[in-house]
């Protein structure tokens, strides 16, 4: 299934943490990496523990999933050491330089699956995969990458834009500068050639609802499956510009419909338009993802 909204939460805010059962989205990232100060790490660990406490996988309402520091990071070990017990869903990898990285984490994994009795396999990975100019040069990469642990690939415009010297990712009329949109569509690639979702990036302005819900269903028609966030007020809107609408769901059925009805034909046509298997992939797509999400 896939999610449509990732919301951000500092690790150790316990005030934020206890706003996530009042907010609808999909999945939370409780983040240890840059909203925590440097010195507040092993707190945040510790409230990480507590948090969990009473949030069975079984019994959640959204998936929890947890940012970690970078692999080359003096803190991540620690993290996984404390994290993996608690269950979460699944892991976000900050400044994954290339596959080789989410195989080394995937390494961790099984080992820390293995000792707390945990099914290998359990513990999904959410690489960020634009945050370094290597990693941007290496995106084609995952398309010869396999692994069921991946849930998908996402990206960022913030760190690649330092990391290059850039004074700013924006262009003259504020839109995203034409080197971050190269990124933004390497990163959809990347995760169609691998089969996963393509988690689009975070909008800065929390408080532009309309400019929030014309860029995500734009991006949902681009292929991206959700859509990162940074503040509660986001995840409503992203919500509803990810979920397919009425008029969407209907031609799906209809394709898919028409095709079973003519089992042997490889195009049909319904309403003036021809349609192939693409379109009956991308329709059984459109169908699941609204009937998993439009009771709630």
């Amino acid at each position: 299934m896939s999610l449509r909204s990732f919301l951000f939460v500092p690790a150790d805010s316990d005030a934020k943490l206890a706003k996530i059962d009042t907010t609808p989205a999909d999945a939370f990232i409780l983040d240890l990496e840059d909203s925590v100060a440097m010195g507040r790490k092993d707190f945040a660990r510790g409230v990480l523990a507590d948090f969990f406490v009473d949030r069975s996988r079984s019994d959640r309402k959204s998936q929890l999933w947890v940012r970690i520091n970078a692999l080359n990071s003096d803190h991540v070990l620690k993290d996984l050491a404390a994290v993996i017990p608690l269950r979460p869903d699944g892991l976000m990898l900050p400044k994954a330089a290339s596959p080789i990285c989410v195989q080394q984490l995937t390494h961790y994994l099984e080992i820390l699956e293995t000792e707390h009795e945990i099914e290998v396999g359990q513990t999904q990975i959410l690489p960020l995969v634009t945050e370094t100019p290597e990693a941007v040069l290496r995106l084609a990469e995952y398309a010869r990458f396999k692994s069921q642990r991946v849930y998908g690939l996402s990206w960022g415009a913030e760190d690649l834009s330092a990391a290059v010297g850039a004074s700013t990712n924006k262009n003259a009329t504020g839109e995203l500068d034409f080197t971050y949109q190269m990124a933004r569509s390497q990163t959809l690639f990347a995760a169609s050639a691998m089969g996963v979702n393509a988690v689009d990036t975070l909008l800065a302005d929390f408080k532009d609802d309309r400019a929030l819900l014309a860029s995500s269903r734009a991006s949902r028609s681009a292929g991206f499956t959700g859509r990162l966030a940074i503040h509660p007020a986001q995840v409503s809107v992203i919500n509803e510009a990810y979920l397919p609408t009425q008029s969407e769901v209907q031609l799906a059925r209809e394709i898919v419909a028409t095709f079973e009805a003519n089992p042997d034909l490889g195009t049909v046509g319904i309403g003036g338009k021809m349609y192939d298997m693409p379109h009956l992939t991308q329709a059984r797509k459109t169908i699941a993802t609204y009937e998993a999400f439009a009771s709630l």
